[in-house]
């Protein structure tokens, strides 16, 4: 008789010992990042190099992703919002969200979205500290 960690023939592993079981959400152990993850890894380098050098004086500040932005049903502007701001009040912190789709439809490879990217977070940035986004960055180029 075999065992249970054989197959029939006595070879190989069998059954769910193979591969262990996935939580919805677990990245795949193979293959290549979707767009989602790219751009979070994007977004996640330059604001953790953001932060660190300005979070003394920036306080607390949430920094998040979302596929689109809500705009309103009587929303009248033709663009589409790329970030959002929101300062935090009392023990909130001061929220900065970055539209994935648009911002994503706007640029043509990796090298564009990068340099969206950082400039939507330094002018963000910028507009929280009270100075030109010029200092807080020095790769930004203002258009």
């Amino acid at each position: 008789m075999s065992s249970p960690r054989r197959d029939r023939r006595g070879r190989g592993a069998r059954g769910p010992a193979i591969a262990p079981p996935r939580a919805p959400g677990d990245l795949a152990v193979r293959g290549r990042p979707n767009a989602k993850q790219r751009f979070d890894a994007v977004v996640l380098g330059i604001v953790t190099e953001i932060d660190r050098r300005w979070s003394s004086r920036l306080g607390l500040v949430e920094y998040a992703v979302e596929d689109t932005p809500i705009v309103p049903d009587d929303w009248d502007d033709d663009a589409v919002p790329l970030s959002s701001l929101v300062r935090g009040i009392g023990g909130q912190p001061t929220r900065l969200v970055l539209f994935r789709r648009p911002i994503e439809n706007r640029c043509e490879g990796r090298e564009e979205l990068q340099a969206l990217v950082l400039t939507l977070v330094v002018e963000q940035v910028a507009d929280l500290l009270g100075i030109d986004a010029e200092q807080v960055d020095p790769r930004y180029r203002g258009e």
